[in-house]
């Protein structure tokens, strides 16, 4: 410890040594901002990281030159998924201590990998705009903003308790205490957290193996909006120049007139050397023609590979607005949609839906194309989910499983979420004989709903078939 006013390292004396100034009082704050950090330190220990963020505060009230607290105060931050907060506590750490300081080994971490900090900036943007569509009360919109920004940071517990309070506020009370668990393995004792896993808890203890009622919820998606330009860049082609005609001649005619200029002129003794020459540069003209000719065979290849390329544009051209283009297609899903807002036909809307996916990959289309699609998918989804479960479900009740495996599979299609399709969809695998997409289902069912009765007969279901196999 340094003493305040000039500097020098204190005694076990309750005065500065070497200045003499009073340090009794100076002490005393810091040993209690240093307690204060031993608290931070031991609560982030055990992962109580809210109480470590109050303690480390606490002792850069008191300290604010407390370098090792502050350094650690970042560290919690950042497994919070507060990636702001904690560059910002250890930029102003190297700011006081410049040389031998952790923090500038964290900064450098966080900053090196440009792809993943970029994603922790997009991470704050995404949650702000979850915050204005709760605002707004597009809550859907909030669930699936919310997800995304989990994908790209899982420890933001902010992120997590928001989601947790949006799925209280659908009464979906199992994905709620879903949320509120994973907050819990990152900070155990978070205040919010806490409160809200009470209420959760409150609600699903009456009765915790009856599968709560929750709305029906759209799949989340992803759902932006963007322009959707389709580029032609046309080719600029060079007809090619023949150029070596009026060459070709002008040397036929000096040709002509020299042969009769030694024809008349030049003494019979000549003729010979005259006879040579002429041989000479017919010779000559003849190589001249083969590199033409060389030259226009390159030319027409050229061309013959230009007009692949723009046979190959019409093609391109044809796939955006042919019968089966982009454009029939996006003109098919207006089609769809504008049926279905004014006759409110479920089951055209689904056979109109079907088609549109049996003729073109959408998760390759573009995004507005896709949010409309899923739109009008979730729209209808509820509905036909329940229809398909209720006819699958007599069905297999019927020991009809062939048909069940049908039904199930939409009504599985149109509702991924929904316990009792995923079930009875791998129980009639498992009946008609079709282990391999039993367990594929079955895992599905265990994945999502582990704590049900259905997900754990589904666990002793597979077990039976590995043990069947070996």
């Amino acid at each position: 410890m340094f003493c305040y006013h000039c500097g020098c390292r204190l005694s076990e004396h309750d005065f500065c040594t070497a200045c003499g100034a009073d340090v009794s009082l100076y002490k005393k704050i810091m040993a209690v901002s240093n307690k204060f950090y031993n608290e931070g330190l031991e609560r982030a220990t055990v992962r109580d990281l809210s109480g470590a963020v109050n303690s480390l505060r606490q002792s850069l009230k008191f300290n604010k030159n407390n370098i090792d607290a502050r350094n650690l105060l970042g560290l919690v931050y950042f497994e919070m998924g507060e990636v702001v907060a904690a560059l910002s506590e250890w930029v102003i750490s190297k700011n006081m201590r410049s040389e031998k300081n952790i923090a500038d080994d964290y900064i450098t971490t966080v900053q090196s990998n440009v792809g993943r900090l970029d994603a922790l900036n997009q991470t704050m943007k995404k949650y702000n705009q979850a915050l204005v569509y709760c605002q707004q009360d597009s809550k859907d919109l909030a669930v699936i903003q919310l997800k995304k920004v989990l994908s790209l940071n899982p420890k933001f517990v902010r992120a997590h308790q928001l989601l947790a309070l949006l799925y209280i506020d659908m009464e979906d009370w199992e994905r709620a205490k879903r949320e509120l668990v994973k907050c819990a393995r990152i900070d155990r004792n978070n205040t919010m957290t806490l409160r809200y896993t009470q209420e959760v808890d409150r609600m699903l203890l009456p009765d915790e193996n009856v599968k709560q009622s929750a709305p029906r919820k759209k799949e989340d998606a992803v759902r932006y909006q963007s322009d959707n330009e389709i580029i032609i860049q046309p080719l600029n082609v060079r007809e090619p120049k023949n150029g070596g005609v009026a060459t070709l001649v002008n040397i036929g005619i000096g040709l002509v007139i020299g042969l009769a200029a030694m024809y008349f002129l030049i003494v019979p003794a000549a003729v010979s050397n005259a006879n040579n020459e002429a041989q000479k540069k017919y010779t000559d003209l003849g190589n001249q023609l083969d590199v033409k000719t060389s030259r226009v065979q390159e030319l027409e290849g050229s061309l013959s590979d230009l007009q692949a390329e723009i046979d190959l544009l019409h093609q391109e051209l044809e796939g955006y607005v042919g019968t089966d283009g982009t454009l029939q297609t996006i003109d098919s899903l207006l089609t769809a949609a504008s049926a279905y807002l004014e006759t409110k036909d479920t089951e055209q809307a689904a056979t109109n839906l079907e088609s549109i996916a049996a003729s073109v990959d959408v998760d390759s289309t573009s995004e507005a194309f896709q949010k409309l699609y899923h739109t009008l998918l979730t729209t209808i989804g509820p509905d036909l989910a329940g229809k398909y479960y209720t006819e699958g479900y007599n069905a297999y009740r019927t020991n009809d499983f062939e048909t069940a495996i049908a039904n199930l599979t939409k009504a599985v299609y149109y509702d991924e979420t929904d316990l009792n399709s995923l079930y009875y969809l791998g129980d009639s695998y498992r009946q008609s004989g079709d282990l391999e997409n039993a367990v594929i289902i079955f895992d599905k069912v265990i994945e999502q709903f582990p704590d049900t009765d259905k997900g754990r007969r589904a666990r002793q279901y597979k077990e039976d078939i590995e043990t069947s196999d070996n």
